[in-house]
């Protein structure tokens, strides 16, 4: 290959795209690093972890050469990162190495065949369902349920999110078992409805690759995978192979008890509360009353915290404890000024929602305190 000049940020913009599923220790030394293909002006950048796949094809004004090969995906992004901004690449391609020149420095890379790279086929038969939806809406919706996931948990099916989808809604579910997010927003995605569940790590990287502007991110579900294409960016996914929990049976209705509060004003106590929470279980005790609502906590040293709030409730008083991770978790990620929480009695759970906004609910369990 005789040696092509690229600029550093045409190859490290489409390496940061895919960097995040490469796995630094794997079994097979060749999933450290990252396919770059250069094809008739196009380079492409693939990385792969045998469950997800992110490819970022970038033009550019390099017509004829045609070269493949895989590097370290790390190596190669850290010594991008460390150059000046708008530098110029040489890039020379030899026998089992890569030569980069930028300046007066130089880099010689281990390289791995491209034929021997592993990319995750695309399943076959026809879409179950392909649609288009602005990226800010769903990039919302990833936020308002990505932190209930559960994380290594034995009930493997709970290690990602539901993403269901209907005729005329897309819907959002995550859950550890502690707590459910739920979130959706209206859609036209044609006739029939169908459910998988997106693995952690994957709905996380769709959250990170997501913009905050009205340009279409399509979606295309398979019974055992599901794409994503953002822009230049195209994510494929293997789906869990596992049955979601009956989440409506989870959220609770006919609550008659209820408050609405300032969600900044409950975030900042609860924040000071757990300052001084036991730092293993994280338990704040609720003391519900007809004009306040009093957030205490304490630990093994026999500290105390103690917070006050007006409020306007009726029902009578509610003596019940929550994990004050899981409470900030979701004060932290809707972005609504006000938020309402309903109680049934010290041994049911709580459903915090967005008033006037049906879209949008978490539920969290108490625990004993």
């Amino acid at each position: 290959m005789t040696s092509i000049n690229i600029q550093r940020d045409v190859v490290l913009l489409p390496l940061q795209a895919v960097s995040g599923v490469v796995e630094r220790r794997h079994t097979l030394p060749i999933l450290s690093n990252v396919l770059v293909e250069l094809r008739d002006g196009v380079l492409a950048l693939t990385a792969t972890d045998l469950e997800i796949q992110v490819c970022c094809r970038t033009q550019t004004d390099i017509s004829t050469t045609r070269e493949a090969t895989t590097v370290s995906a790390r190596k190669l992004q850290e010594i991008l990162r460390a150059l000046p901004d708008g530098c110029t690449l040489s890039v020379d391609l030899q026998e089992k190495r890569m030569q980069l020149k930028a300046g007066k420095s130089k880099f010689a890379l281990q390289t791995l065949p491209a034929q021997d790279f592993p990319k995750l086929a695309t399943a076959d038969g026809a879409a179950g369902k392909r649609f288009e939806v602005p990226q800010k809406s769903l990039k919302r919706l990833f936020g308002l349920v990505h932190y209930a996931m559960a994380q290594q948990d034995i009930r493997y099916y709970l290690n990602g999110l539901l993403l269901s989808v209907s005729s005329d809604e897309i819907t959002l579910v995550a859950t550890d078992g502690h707590r459910l997010a739920w979130a959706s927003m209206p859609l036209d995605a044609g006739d029939g409805k169908m459910e998988v569940i997106l693995p952690r790590k994957a709905a996380l990287e769709v959250w990170k690759l997501l913009s905050d502007t009205d340009a279409p991110v399509q979606i295309e579900i398979r019974d055992t995978q599901v794409g994503f294409t953002i822009g230049s960016v195209e994510l494929i996914s293997k789906v869990v192979d596992g049955k979601f929990p009956d989440f409506q049976k989870v959220i609770p209705s006919g609550y008659k008890r209820h408050f609405v509060l300032d969600r900044q004003l409950l975030q900042h106590a609860l924040q000071r509360a757990a300052i001084l929470s036991n730092e293993k279980f994280r338990g704040v005790r609720w003391l519900v009353g007809d004009t306040s609502l009093r957030i205490i906590s304490s630990n093994t040293e026999q500290e105390e915290a103690e917070e006050e709030i007006e409020i306007e409730f009726s029902g009578g008083p509610v003596d019940i404890g929550f994990n004050v991770s899981y409470l900030l978790d979701v004060l932290s990620n809707v972005s609504s000024e006000r938020i309402e929480c309903s109680l049934g009695d010290a041994n049911s759970s709580m459903l915090i929602t967005v008033p006037d906004d049906p879209a949008f609910k978490y539920v969290v369990m108490p625990m004993r305190i």
